[in-house]
């Protein structure tokens, strides 16, 4: 583990805590411009996730809906609360070839959207410690007077996220600033996620305000439409 990663896993909580855990769950809101271009404006209004830390799988509850999600890296399924199935798709990835950003999208396509970031999100950055992962710190940006330590993370083949190659910048407390990226599903498209209002859930510190936006030349921001706005809620570890 380099020192910078190392610096961010202490700061977040550390790893004799996240050894411990085997879930973390949480009622969010997701919205934005990219649910709006994809015909799932308020899909996603009133959700809760519980993510694995274990292994990637995803369980997003539709709060008030008789309706589940469960994304896995091959296979994301729709059903009823007592687990009537009601679709279901193997290889999803797939199903995402030829959509340009207006492509509306399915509940699928929305399940596994959700699904593979916020796995990603809320096991950052201790996820970048697995077997497979190959990290390395690159050049610090200067934002808003703050210096932002910045790791480059490659993914293994076996985990499904927005890319292989991704960007997490830190802050000079060790705690995630911004999540760099582009999104394979999307065309490529390029996004970036600020992270903010860290809380300590039971000794695991997790961003519960992101805001994601475009990027482009070298990571320069993009500050209109905002495309992703979560904001989380209840946090339960266990």
């Amino acid at each position: 583990m380099n020192d910078l990663l190392e610096n961010a896993v202490t700061a977040h909580g550390g790893l004799d805590r996240w050894n411990k855990v085997k879930s973390i769950t949480v009622d969010a809101s997701v919205a934005g411009a990219l649910f709006h271009a994809k015909s799932q404006a308020d899909a996603l209004e009133k959700v809760r996730f519980e993510v694995d830390t274990t292994r990637e799988l995803v369980t997003i509850d539709f709060v008030g809906q008789d309706k589940r999600a469960v994304f896995e890296p091959g296979r994301v399924a729709l059903q009823r609360l007592d687990g009537t199935l009601t679709g279901v798709r193997d290889d999803p990835e797939s199903s995402f070839d030829g959509h340009e950003f207006q492509t509306p999208w399915e509940d699928l396509h929305l399940a596994y959207f959700a699904g593979e970031a916020l796995w990603t999100y809320l096991n950052t950055p201790f996820l970048y410690t697995w077997p497979g992962f190959i990290t390395e710190e690159i050049a610090p940006i200067e934002v808003d007077g703050e210096t932002w330590r910045r790791l480059s993370v490659t993914f293994p083949d076996h985990i499904k996220s927005h890319t292989r190659q991704q960007i997490s910048c830190f802050g000079p407390d060790g705690l995630l600033r911004r999540h760099d990226f582009t999104i394979d599903i999307l065309g490529g498209a390029p996004g970036m996620l600020y992270a903010t209002d860290h809380r300590d859930a039971d000794g695991i510190i997790i961003p519960t305000t992101r805001r994601g936006y475009a990027w482009h030349g070298d990571y320069e921001l993009v500050p209109e439409p905002l495309l992703v706005a979560i904001d989380i809620g209840e946090i339960t570890i266990r």
